[in-house]
C-alpha cells in the first residue's frame, strides 16, 4: 500500500464520494482535499466533502474550495442529470465544518513544498486547480511525486460527447496545460474505468451495513445506477473515480498501460476535450487494464471502517 502523503482534488459527485470513502478506509496519509467545479460547483463540492468527512469520523482533514470557473468561459452548471442537484444524488447530508482559508491552488502549492518530492496528487475532477497552481509556479511538477488523473477517453468513445470524457471536457484548456507541464502522470481514462462497475447488489451491501456513511453512499449509488440504466439499459455504474483512487494507493494493480504523449483539443469546437495519443514528449502512462479483482477490492474497502470511525461492523 502506498503510504506517501496524498492530496485529493475532486468535484465531489457520487463517484468522488465513493473514492473519498475508499481512501479514508485505506487509512492513507490524506493531507488535504481541494474542490473544483465539475459535477457540481466547487463550493457545493466542499460542503459535500466536509459532510462525508464528518460521517466518516475524519473532520480534521482540511478542505479547500478551489476554482469555480474553468480556464476559459464560465461554470456550466454541473451534471444534475447524473449526480443530482447537490452533486450527491440529492441525498441530504449533515452540515459539517468549514473549509480552509486557503484556495485549492494555494493548498496544492503549500503541500507541494511541505512534502517536496513525496506528494501524490489524485485528481478526479477537472484540472483547473492544478493549472492555476502552474500559473503561479511553473516548477510545481518537480515537487510532485506522481499525478494520478481520472480523465480522458483515448481509444474509446467519450461520455460527454462522442469524443470527450467529462473531466477533460469541463476544462479542456486546463487539461492541455497540465498534461504537457512535465508531471509524472498516470492517466486513468474511460478506456479502463468502463471495465469496472458496481450494481444494485453493491448498493444493498452498503445500505445493509447500518453505518450512516454507508447508508448515504448506497442511496447515492442507486441514483448513479439509475442514470446509467437510462443511457445504457444496464443497471451498472462504472467505477471511474474509485478505480483511480485504488490505483493511486497501489491496492489495485495496473495490468496494461501505454506510455504516450497526450494531445488535448482545447478549442471550443465539437471536438473540445478530445484526448488523443500523439508522438513526442512529455509522455504519460495511460492505463488500459487493471487487476480483475479491482471491483472486489474497492467494495471491501468501502464496507470496512477506518480506525478513525466510531461505528464498527
Amino acid at each position: 500500500m502506498n503510504n506517501r502523503p496524498l492530496l485529493l482534488d475532486c468535484d465531489t459527485g457520487i463517484d468522488d464520494a465513493l473514492a473519498l470513502t475508499y481512501l479514508l478506509n485505506c487509512d492513507t496519509d490524506l493531507v488535504g482535499i481541494s474542490t473544483v467545479s465539475g459535477n457540481t460547483s466547487a463550493q457545493q463540492a466542499s460542503a459535500n466533502t466536509l459532510a462525508l468527512l464528518a460521517l466518516a469520523g475524519r473532520p480534521g482533514i482540511p478542505v479547500a474550495v478551489g476554482e469555480h470557473d474553468p480556464r476559459t468561459g464560465a461554470y456550466r452548471g454541473g451534471a444534475p442529470h447524473v449526480h443530482g442537484g447537490n452533486g450527491v444524488g440529492d441525498v441530504s447530508l449533515p452540515g459539517a465544518g468549514t473549509p480552509s482559508d486557503e484556495t485549492g491552488p494555494e493548498m496544492l502549492l503549500r503541500l507541494s513544498r511541505v512534502h517536496a518530492g513525496e506528494l501524490d496528487v489524485v485528481a478526479i475532477g477537472p484540472l483547473t486547480n492544478i493549472a492555476r497552481a502552474l500559473d503561479q509556479d511553473p516548477a510545481l511538477p518537480q515537487r510532485i511525486h506522481r499525478l494520478i488523473i481520472m480523465g480522458g477517453a483515448v481509444w474509446v468513445p467519450g461520455n460527454t460527447t462522442d469524443h470527450a470524457e467529462a473531466n477533460i471536457y469541463n476544462d479542456a484548456a486546463a487539461a492541455a496545460q497540465v498534461l504537457t507541464a512535465g508531471f509524472d502522470v498516470t492517466l486513468v481514462p474511460l478506456d479502463v474505468t468502463l471495465q469496472h462497475t458496481f450494481t444494485d447488489d453493491d448498493a444493498a451491501l452498503l445500505e445493509d451495513s447500518g453505518h450512516p456513511l454507508h447508508l448515504a453512499l448506497g442511496t447515492m449509488l442507486r441514483r448513479y445506477i439509475d442514470f446509467y440504466e437510462s443511457v445504457d439499459g444496464v443497471r451498472a455504474a462504472p467505477l471511474h473515480d474509485p478505480l483511480a483512487a485504488a490505483i493511486a494507493t497501489g491496492e489495485v494493480a495496473i495490468t496494461a498501460a501505454r506510455s504516450v504523449a497526450i494531445q488535448v483539443l482545447a478549442e471550443d469546437t465539437e471536438d473540445r476535450g478530445r484526448t488523443m495519443a500523439a508522438d513526442g514528449r512529455p509522455q504519460v502512462q495511460v492505463v488500459t487494464g487493471a487487476s480483475a479483482d479491482a471491483d472486489a477490492a474497492i467494495r471491501a474497502r468501502l464496507l470496512s471502517t477506518s480506525r478513525h470511525q466510531g461505528v464498527t461492523q
